[in-house]
């Protein structure tokens, strides 16, 4: 059959799959057929009783395409592979399932990079056109669910277990699923390899910055720099989606990807439209990795569709109703009609030609897919010119408005709102033009989206820039003494920041990039829905990293030398802080902190030793503190 060459499932039976382990992972796999009379079904959901009936009909409703694509020919089998984003919803009726199945308990997903608030679904659809079948064909979609945006782990492996699937039935459910039992926890930011069966998928993770945040600084956040140097190698991440193909899915309308960046930036509203939901995810999924790495909080969705219970609330919405923050990816035209009031609107990809079966990469174990799927087929771009007719025509797309996608899809931006950024035409410039050749095309794109992916990299953390000082932490001067609290970060009043940077300017270069209104862009930036929760967790960071900067001081601190060049009341002073310091060791109550309370013990007892007796004794008559001092 279809079954990945560089994969062969286990013969040995797998029954004690952990399904705690799998959890870090993934939350549950999904077979749903859809049935001509009686709509979505979901014959399989592994490990049972993941899901409440609200979120079962979600996920059904999300994992197939809009509609059957008639153009292909009968006694053929058509594959797309597309990824979803839904809200999580309902409750538990009751914890017993009938099949006996032991159930792993719903998390709050503590873990790193895991949200609570949302399900990633990642669809392997298949279309099957067979006139010996009842009704001439069946569709049927594999669905991976995580609370993760991994995408550059769950394609390739959907890409073994969509077909494996498809050769050897619910088998494949429980040989994956032994297989990722097996895994480590997620490493955010970091290249783990991941068995597989016989193969290992090598996949870099996205950064922790960009996952989801609980309020809780994790250490690989505070160890790292949320605004990082460019990086020297472009396989790292530095945002979500950072395997996703920029430059294939906006080569028709490379001029407004500018504008795109600066949408996202800002928070504006964006209604992107495609033929086919592998086109419409690629392109929300490049505008998510573009404003990298700035953490992503408007609410973006990959493939919606209207059976998703928020589309009845932006429905509802009047004229002059203001749209949501959200990035809306989809593919039936009835919701250029529905969300009028939507300011902002994309056109992407060219529709799906007659196409049979779906390329599986023969490198699927490194985790970068090669073959993709159907509607990826996009027209040659003549990168070294744009003529005048092409002017004319974006003025007649203008005019016409969105509305006639409904006649004849086009490639186009549609919005009203007035960019700062100018295009980079020496970006432009260095694209490649890919020529006829398929294979010179595809090498080509990964030097394309190299080019653009770097340059987007550099004008967010360029853009971003400005804000550094309210992010860096204070160290402990020499000679100071750590033992203190540290000064807090400079107070951030959004006034008087735009006074000093309308002083300083924006930078070499952001000002070759820009319109002489460029602060204006911060402005909208501060006011947009990305900001705050960028902010705090920037402070966050920064609060948390200042923290281990003066703990570490306080534990490499001689308090010898300290006492000897202080005075009686900076000594008293002292001792209080210690057993603040200590006191606040002592209820982590984690390994690491017993280390650190048997030294500021000690240095607890040497500024004792060396207060007057008087003082000794009244601070004694406190039996918590006598305690201490033991």
């Amino acid at each position: 059959m279809s079954r990945s060459p560089s994969f062969s499932p286990k013969t040995e039976s797998n029954t004690n799959v952990d399904f705690e382990s799998v959890q870090r992972w993934i939350v549950a796999f999904c077979i749903i057929r859809f049935d001509l009379e009686q709509g979505q079904l979901i014959e399989e959901c592994y490990p049972p009783g993941c899901l409440t009936p609200e979120e079962e009909l979600d996920v059904a409703f999300s994992s197939f395409p809009d509609s059957v694509s008639q153009h292909h020919n009968r006694s053929s089998i058509h594959d797309c592979m597309f990824f979803f984003r839904v809200q999580r919803r309902g409750s538990f009726h009751g914890e017993e399932v009938s099949s006996g199945e032991k159930v792993p308990k719903r998390k709050n997903s503590n873990e790193k990079g895991r949200d609570s608030k949302y399900l990633y679904g990642f669809v392997f659809n298949r279309q099957r056109h067979d006139e010996r079948l009842k009704r001439g064909g069946e569709q049927k979609s594999v669905v991976i669910l995580s609370h993760s945006p991994y995408s550059s782990l769950f394609k390739p492996l959907l890409q073994i277990m969509g077909p494996l699937y498809f050769d050897i039935g619910r088998k494949a459910l429980d040989c994956i699923a032994a297989s990722v039992s097996t895994w480590a926890s997620p490493l955010p930011g970091q290249l783990m390899e991941l068995p597989i069966g016989n193969a290992t998928l090598k996949v870099n993770l996205p950064p922790v910055h960009s996952l989801s945040f609980d309020g809780e600084v994790s250490i690989e956040e505070s160890a790292s720099s949320m605004a990082p140097l460019l990086p020297t190698n472009q396989s790292i991440p530095y945002g979500l989606f950072h395997d996703s193909d920029v430059f294939g899915i906006f080569k028709g309308i490379l001029l407004q990807v500018w504008l795109l960046w600066e949408l996202l930036l800002v928070g504006e509203p964006i209604l992107v439209i495609a033929p086919t939901p592998p086109q419409c995810c690629e392109a929300v999924a490049s505008l998510v990795s573009l404003i990298a790495p700035l953490f992503v909080s408007v609410d973006f969705r990959p493939y919606f569709t209207i059976h998703d219970p928020y589309f009845a609330h932006l429905n509802s919405l009047q004229e002059g109703d203001t749209f949501p923050p959200m990035v809306l990816g989809v593919t039936n035209l009835f919701f250029l009609k529905s969300l009028r009031s939507i300011p902002n609107i994309v056109s992407v990809g060219s529709p799906a030609p007659n196409s049979a079966r779906l390329p599986f990469s023969s490198r699927a174990s490194t985790g970068r897919i090669s073959g993709r799927p159907e509607g990826f087929n996009f027209p040659q771009l003549n990168l070294k010119k744009f003529s005048p007719s092409n002017l004319i025509n974006a003025v007649k797309l203008r005019r016409d408005g969105p509305l006639c996608l409904m006649t004849e899809h086009k490639e186009a931006v549609w919005s009203g709102y007035v960019p700062i950024t100018k295009p980079d035409t020496s970006i432009l410039n260095r694209l490649v033009d890919a020529g006829l050749s398929p294979r010179v095309e595809e090498s080509m794109s990964v030097v394309n989206n190299e080019i653009l992916r770097r340059h987007f990299l550099e004008l967010t953390t360029n853009f971003l820039a400005p804000f550094g000082p309210y992010f860096r932490a204070n160290t402990p001067s020499v000679g100071s003494s750590p033992f203190v609290d540290p000064p807090p970060l400079p107070a951030f009043d959004a006034d008087e920041f735009l006074v000093s940077l309308s002083t300083r300017g924006p930078g070499k270069f952001l000002s070759k990039r820009m319109k002489s209104n460029w602060l204006d862009l911060y402005r909208r930036f501060m006011k947009g829905h990305n900001f705050k929760p960028w902010f705090q967790r920037k402070r966050a960071v920064a609060e948390q990293e200042q923290y281990r900067l003066w703990r570490q001081a306080r534990l490499n601190a001689d308090i010898q030398e300290f006492i000897n060049k202080s005075s009686e009341l900076e000594i008293v002073e002292t001792f209080n802080a210690i057993e603040r310091h200590l006191l606040a060791e002592m209820q982590q109550g984690v390994d690491h902190s017993k280390a650190a309370c048997l030294k500021l013990k000690g240095d607890l007892q040497a500024v004792f030793n060396v207060l007057p007796k008087d003082m000794q004794h009244l601070l004694l008559m406190n039996p918590d503190r006598a305690t201490l001092l033991q």
